[in-house]
């Protein structure tokens, strides 16, 4: 039975799927967007919106949170000072999945997770 167990395992320990987490947000707040497979595309996703989310409030309390888990100070200040603004007036749904068909090597189904304009 499936009681109160949230998200997706993606064959990973916890702390290696916390660490791969905490890896594509960065990536997908340095670039903008980032081609993965299908499910890591629809884990990131409400973990990355809640880290917009905290980037949106601006907080000492909320840097310290977004601390945790991006450590890239670069990415870190552009989350802060210019994605966060950038979706002051948006209430959520910041990210778009567009869904790529399927990766030549093992069929796996590949999406592009991306940052919406505003």
């Amino acid at each position: 039975m499936r009681h109160r167990s949230k998200g997706r395992q993606l064959s990973r320990t916890s702390t290696h799927r916390k660490a791969l987490l905490n890896n594509m947000a960065t990536s997908l707040f340095a670039h903008g967007r980032v081609v993965t497979t299908e499910a890591k595309a629809k884990e990131l996703r409400p973990f990355a919106e809640k880290l917009i989310t905290l980037a949106r409030r601006g907080d000492l309390h909320a840097m310290r949170l977004v601390e945790r888990n991006i450590k890239d100070r670069a990415v870190r200040e552009r989350l802060f000072k210019d994605i966060g603004p950038r979706f002051a007036s948006r209430p959520g749904g910041y990210t778009r999945i567009l869904k790529m068909g399927h990766r030549p090597g093992d069929g796996a189904d590949v999406a592009r997770i991306e940052l919406l304009d505003a």
